[in-house]
């Protein structure tokens, strides 16, 4: 309270559990703090409504503390950067948020509370914002006309509440925005079809677990800067639009080199790998690509300009009517580390080609029409049996073995079944027509070759022959004088 040259006080992550005196607030720092942190520490109780005018400051970050009450709406007069997220605030929203005076607040972090008021429509006050998250409280109401206002938008953070309505045209005006998360929420109608055309910066689009119907825009083709795409648990039907292949981010392999892209917060939390995991906003999502379009109503044919995308992290098209082929050229994804196209009706053979995917550590192929010999790789043979099962056409390790590889069955009496039988009689005639020609050119080859032997040979043949004449000449002269 005695300084009088201050203009940094960072005093978050020191393991403070106590109120915030009164008398703090009436102090003379805000006339020369530029600077306050006080994030991170058990700090509790309310804040006054006082009347403070901020000559200097540029950030007040109170977050992850256990303040409860009303937000006072001096809070957001003169700052530029307000972080009250991770708190306890309940109360006392609506006139925060409704000054009916442009404010300066470029930055405004009020989400990992518990307000359950409605939505206000105020936002044509907040022209500078840059960042709004209100994500996990239990906000309420549709998404209002006013906040296509916020032209200067980059990040827009509302997921996990109970907004319900659908998608104001008046958002489209938001033309800056890179992330949308409207995850978690009770939205209906279409997806705006000009949204890729809109909103060309988009680096993240989450509209996951709401009611959105219809089909997907065409448009999202233009959306290049893509890294996420997840709109799972909806409504959506129809197909998947071929020209997916352009989008050119998710096309690229990422190196920190060529990959430098800056959320507006500290943390996000992105479904991956069947569970909802936390990541670093500025360094973990930028290198995460993926598409999860899962439990929807899409059909048709997976189309093979998914196969280009060879940046892809995770790609999840699961519980859907899809049909056709796996396509052939999937295993150009090698930086694939989640693959699910379950529960669909997929067909065909398991292409080969995906052996060449050797990062897979969550892979599910099952409950589709997939038939034949899974193909050996060291990775598509490291998956349980469940990965595979709900296909009574394939075959093969961890599946039961295909019926070429089984080893031949024993009759009931012991008996060999006839396709032995038909072994050991080809065996026999080998052996016969082996025993033969060893035998017939081991006499007659020793002829050709030994000139002594082929003349004793002959002497013994014709020395033979003459026995024999003679016998035979003998035995016809008895005959005669017999008779």
């Amino acid at each position: 309270m005695t300084q009088k040259h201050l203009s940094v006080l960072d005093i978050s992550n020191a393991g403070i559990s106590d109120a915030i005196p009164h008398s703090f607030w009436n102090s003379s720092l805000w006339s020369i703090l530029y600077y306050l942190d006080m994030s991170h520490n058990m700090i509790n109780g309310t804040i006054p409504n006082v009347s403070i005018l901020f000559d200097n400051l540029s950030l007040i970050d109170l977050s992850h503390n256990f303040l409860e009450g009303v937000i006072p709406s001096f809070l957001r007069n003169t700052v530029p950067a307000l972080y009250l997220n991770n708190n306890k605030f309940s109360k006392g929203l609506f006139p925060f948020l409704c000054p009916h005076i442009h404010t300066p607040l470029s930055a405004l972090d009020l989400s990992n509370n518990f307000f359950s008021e409605k939505l206000p429509d105020c936002w044509s006050y907040f022209g500078q914002l840059t960042s709004l998250h209100l994500e996990n409280n239990s906000l309420w109401g549709s998404l209002p006309m006013s906040m296509g206002a916020l032209d200067k938008l980059f990040g827009l953070h509302l997921s996990n509440n109970n907004l319900s309505g659908s998608l104001p045209i008046s958002l489209l005006n938001c033309k800056t925005l890179t992330y949308l998360d409207l995850a978690n929420n009770s939205l209906i109608g279409h997806i705006p079809p000009d949204i890729g055309h809109s909103f060309r910066n988009l680096t993240i689009l989450n509209l996951q677990s709401n009611r959105f119907v219809g089909v997907l825009p065409a448009s999202f083709c233009d959306l290049s800067f893509l890294h996420i795409l997840d709109l799972s648990n909806n409504y959506i039907s129809g197909t998947i639009p071929s020209c997916l292949y352009k989008l050119v981010t998710m096309a690229i392999l990422t190196t920190k080199e060529i990959e430098e892209v800056t959320l507006d917060s500290d943390e996000e939390h992105m479904m991956w790998k069947r569970n909802e995991q936390t990541f670093d906003g500025i360094t973990s999502v930028t290198v995460l690509k993926g598409i999860d379009i899962s439990n929807n109503k899409l059909e048709g044919q997976i189309p093979e300009g998914i196969s280009s995308l060879i940046g892809l992290k995770f790609l999840n098209l699961s519980r859907n009517n899809l049909t056709g082929p796996i396509m052939s050229a999937i295993g150009q994804l090698t930086s694939l580390e989640s693959l699910d196209l379950s529960h669909n009706h997929l067909s065909g053979k398991i292409p080969q080609s995906l052996t060449q995917i050797s990062s897979l550590s969550t892979f599910d192929i099952s409950d589709n029409n997939l038939i034949g010999e899974i193909p050996i790789s060291t990775q598509l043979q490291s998956f349980d049996a469940s990965s595979y099962m709900g296909n009574p056409g394939l075959c093969g390790t961890p599946l039961p073995k295909c019926a070429n590889d089984e080893a031949p069955a024993i009759a009931p009496n012991g008996d060999v079944k006839q396709d032995k039988i038909d072994d050991f009689k080809l065996g026999l005639y080998i052996s016969v027509v082996l025993g033969f020609i060893v035998g017939f050119w081991g006499v007659c080859g020793t002829l050709v070759v030994k000139r002594s032997w082929r003349h004793a040979y002959f002497r013994f043949y014709e020395d033979t022959r003459d026995k024999i004449y003679v016998i035979w000449v003998v035995n016809i002269a008895r005959a005669w004088r017999r008779s």
